[in-house]
């Protein structure tokens, strides 16, 4: 997300793991959105953790479970974690039907899956980046996230063509004064897409 929905590579993950180890520290990876990179790139999951010591995967992005995330690291690291947040007061009780949830997020049925959401998020960037008044950023639809900015020309600030999207139906992030995200899931559909182009047009020809 910090890179524009680009994923770190494996080459960038395996230098990352030298320099912590030259240095006798540990390495945890926010992986909110691994299993995004992991298709994008074209490869294993486990090819770009291998060098982190944890890792967390959020079940509730891409993977499209209601809530919830898992945390991954050696035994000894989850015993202190259970610790840590027992202490701090977290854990649910009863958390089965959430639970059955987060394994079928985890499910081939969700993560094969994904490759839809890139290719319905390329699209997006495609049909974007013939609409006048809008820049779009060059790295958008390699996941399923797309960053645009409106043009100094357009005659309405960021704020007022979120709101005009919105009565029309389409939720965008406004990520700057007049800079947007706009993110492809599994609730997202190709017609979808093609409306949300179709709405952002003419909102941007009045």
């Amino acid at each position: 997300n910090m890179c524009g929905g680009v994923p770190l590579d494996v080459e960038y993950m395996n230098s990352l793991g030298e320099m912590v180890s030259a240095h006798q520290l540990k390495l945890h990876v926010d992986g909110a959105r691994i299993f995004n990179a992991s298709v994008a790139l074209g490869v294993p999951i486990m090819d770009l953790l291998r060098p982190a010591d944890s890792v967390s995967i959020c079940l509730s992005k891409g993977l499209s479970a209601p809530v919830g995330s898992i945390l991954c690291g050696d035994r000894q690291f989850i015993n202190r974690a259970r610790r840590a947040r027992k202490v701090l007061g977290g854990g649910m009780r009863q958390a089965g039907i959430l639970a059955a949830a987060g394994i079928l997020a985890l499910s081939n049925k969700m993560t094969d899956r994904l490759i839809l959401d890139h290719e319905n998020a390329s699209f997006l960037s495609l049909g974007i980046s013939s609409i006048s008044g809008i820049s779009l950023n060059p790295n958008s639809g390699v996941t399923n996230m797309v960053y645009f900015d409106l043009n100094e020309d357009v005659p309405y600030t960021g704020s007022e063509i979120r709101e005009k999207l919105k009565d029309e139906g389409i939720l965008l992030d406004l990520v700057s004064p007049n800079g947007f995200r706009a993110v492809t899931h599994y609730g997202i559909t190709r017609d979808m897409v093609e409306k949300s182009l179709e709405v952002l047009l003419h909102v941007l020809s009045k």
